[in-house]
């Protein structure tokens, strides 16, 4: 059932808004080294969406972050997320995101795709 959950919020998260305005967004992400936990990170979100004409969207969301290390002491952080969606064709979809999380130093990652609708 989780699995279906994260699934869902992960397909939403990559498609365009529904919607233009505010919402809110939780979602939790843990890594693995091998075998071994390392973490768990859940982020408490809120944001606003909108369009950008006909074929574009963005996004950006903050909030405070529950970082659960494995074998150690939770503790509260802040991260956010902003990222823009294009509609290159009725099939393709260019999308990228920027995404920070602060802590002993600021880690933050980029990623960019391109969606193709069969």
């Amino acid at each position: 059932m989780k699995t279906i959950f994260a699934t869902g919020i992960l397909l939403a998260s990559v498609s365009g808004p529904a919607f233009a305005g505010p919402y809110a967004n939780i979602e939790t992400n843990s890594s693995k080294l091998g075998h071994d936990h390392q973490s768990t990170v859940t982020e408490t979100h809120g944001g606003y969406e909108n369009k950008i004409g006909e074929d574009g969207s963005y996004y950006f969301q903050a909030g405070p972050a529950i970082v659960s290390p494995s074998g150690e002491d939770s503790n509260v952080e802040f991260s956010g997320k902003v990222g823009a969606a294009y509609q290159v064709t009725e099939k393709t979809n260019l999308y990228t995101e920027y995404a920070f999380l602060t802590g002993d130093k600021v880690s933050s990652s980029f990623k960019a795709g391109i969606k193709y609708n069969f």
